[in-house]
């Protein structure tokens, strides 16, 4: 891990990201106190895959009606 001044990174921000590029964690500290962090970039294998919230989200059957006070306050009429 590389630590890093807020000063330091600005003027050597092209070296930092090269280090990320090859596997190092960079802490940029102003006051001495990390404040940011530059880490490697890993793309996710293959495309998502979906159905991680199967069986924990409910819509409600009305879901799609606008109640009618609110469809009033903004000047449509009722269906």
């Amino acid at each position: 891990m590389v630590t890093s001044t807020i000063d330091e990174a600005q003027s050597e921000l092209a070296r930092l990201i090269g280090l990320a590029e090859k596997g190092e964690e960079i802490v940029i500290a102003r006051a001495g106190k990390p404040v940011a962090r530059i880490v490697p970039y890993h793309q996710a294998d293959g495309p998502r895959k979906g159905g991680q919230w199967h069986g924990q989200v409910r819509i409600a059957p009305d879901f799609d009606e606008l109640p009618p006070d609110l469809g009033e306050a903004f000047g449509l009429s009722a269906k």
